[in-house]
């Protein structure tokens, strides 16, 4: 994959004040300081500047704190991410469960990556992250995984939206194996150099810039390689809305809305809408994994 010079993926002002400006925020130098935090990037062609740290904070889907875009924001403060750990469970030759202090131990990069709801809005987020790969690798993965399931933690005495049957719950996620290989698939362990906010998927999430938004887990507290396709929560709940690739796709809308366009999130309400990209920008990155496939009997 491709590195970019920080001044290569961040518009020029911003690059030249990233101290300043993380500084504004309250932020301070920390542990996390972007000086020390290598750049990788997959350039998006319809990259915009980095969202605002207040609107990708405030502004989720995370049906584990409730339907409206500021309930987790305002829910999920007293969110109990310690003690936490990961296991590494199925089609491995040994299960593997690592404390998530051994996990945020790898190195993190800064990838600045541009994020595609679903419902026809869009992010660009500065996160903190590795590929999730390197986490595979540290179990042996038996030639009959196919495919890769994400489970969220179950916790409905803190995340109030799963005391809810609004989908069947642990939200379960999933990928192909070779799509969770692909180095820009990320685990997610912070945004602009801070610790991952809670209603932002703590203490760590994976991301699939390509993917509708909600292919991306939060608060993952299992990877399970698997056999078979994974049942996934959006495609168990509504199965001719939401396929099991959910690749970002102009050409095949949703059925209640078209995918062809999408709103920029922090842009004034009267912006125009920008144009939708095939994988959202990163097709040169990632349209081999499905070639010859028909994209839109596979959503």
């Amino acid at each position: 994959m491709k590195k970019f010079k920080h001044s290569e993926i961040t518009p020029e002002k911003i690059y030249h004040t990233r101290r300043s400006f993380i500084k504004s925020m309250g932020y301070g130098l920390s542990a996390l300081s972007l000086s020390s935090v290598p750049i990788i990037n997959a350039k998006a062609s319809n990259l915009n500047e980095p969202t605002s740290y207040q609107d990708i904070t405030t502004y989720n889907n995370y049906y584990e704190f409730g339907t409206g875009k500021s309930d987790p924001h305002r829910r999920a403060k007293n969110f109990t991410t310690r003690p936490w750990s990961v296991k590494i469970e199925g089609e491995v030759e040994k299960s593997l469960e690592l404390p998530i202090e051994e996990v945020l131990a790898i190195k993190s990069e800064e990838r600045i990556l541009k994020l595609r709801c679903v419902e026809g809005w869009s992010m660009v987020i500065p996160w903190l992250g590795f590929s999730l790969s390197e986490l595979l690798n540290k179990v042996e993965i038996k030639p009959s995984a196919k495919f890769v399931e994400f489970e969220t933690v179950y916790n409905p005495e803190e995340m109030v939206g799963q005391r809810y049957p609004v989908l069947n719950w642990p939200y379960i996620e999933g990928l192909r194996l070779d799509e969770a290989m692909h180095p820009l698939t990320t685990v997610v362990t912070g945004l602009y150099g801070k610790t991952l906010p809670n209603q932002n998927g703590a203490p760590l999430r994976i991301f699939i810039p390509w993917k509708y938004g909600f292919k991306s887990a939060k608060a993952i507290v299992k990877i399970k390689l698997t056999k078979n396709m994974p049942n996934t929560a959006w495609k168990n709940a509504s199965p001719r809305e939401y396929g099991f690739y959910s690749n970002v796709n102009p050409e095949v809308d949703h059925p209640r809305w078209s995918q062809a366009t999408e709103r920029v999130i922090g842009e004034s309400i009267l912006a125009p809408r920008i144009k939708t990209l095939m994988f959202n920008g990163y097709g040169d990155e990632v349209a081999h994994l499905y070639s010859g496939m028909d994209l839109k009997k596979n959503y």
